[in-house]
């Protein structure tokens, strides 16, 4: 599992993180917005209103390959979706600790905002809300999002998976914690939901 410090070489962080997003379009052209490689067996982990239009999806990696995909799962409240695609063997995907990003953490953003691939943005963290448990509910930072970046990844500055940015909220970008997008895994792997339920046991 590879990662990149931010502050040694952004193009090769930007390269790393691209290895692993997507673009998610419905077969139609509807519900255009950026996806997460969250396994290697296929799944992809977007956010529910990207999909809102479609049950069956065009996947695009950034080498240029395309898969069409299939909606197993949207959970509008936490706004994450699940959909499996045709894609194998993508690399293993680091996941990072929202909890531990304190306001100014630099994060960077990638996604594909206006139908301009893999556009990166780099901000600082503003602050991490919690839910009444203590996790954390939402990242807001000062990164750049635009309709296309919707479902792609928030990265801290080594290149791990921190959030998944979800929409604007007062000029802020704001983000779902990755320990959400892990929660919706495990009990959609639980309920039966998913293909390959073994692999999301843990």
């Amino acid at each position: 599992m590879r990662t990149i410090p931010v502050e040694n070489d952004l193009s090769g962080l930007a390269a790393l993180v691209r290895s692993w997003t997507v673009e998610v379009a419905g077969v139609d052209g509807e519900g255009r917005g950026s996806g997460i490689l969250w396994h290697p067996n296929g799944l992809i982990v977007t956010n529910a209103h990207v999909v809102a239009r479609t049950t069956r999806q065009r996947i695009k990696l950034a080498d240029g390959r395309e898969a069409e995909g299939k909606l197993l799962l949207r959970d509008d409240r936490r706004d994450i979706a699940l959909i499996q695609s045709g894609i194998s063997g993508a690399p293993d995907l680091p996941l990072g600790n929202p909890q531990a990003l304190a306001p100014g953490a630099l994060v960077l953003a990638l996604g594909h905002p206006w139908g301009v691939a893999n556009a990166m943005s780099l901000g600082v963290v503003h602050g991490v809300s919690l839910d009444r448990r203590g996790f954390p509910r939402y990242i807001a930072a000062d990164v750049r999002l635009a309709p296309g970046n919707s479902g792609g990844p928030l990265v801290d500055a080594t290149g791990r998976l921190v959030g998944v940015n979800a929409m604007i909220v007062g000029g802020l970008g704001v983000a779902i914690p990755v320990n959400v997008v892990q929660r919706v895994v495990r009990e959609a792997s639980q309920s039966g939901a998913l293909p390959f339920p073994e692999a999301f046991a843990a």
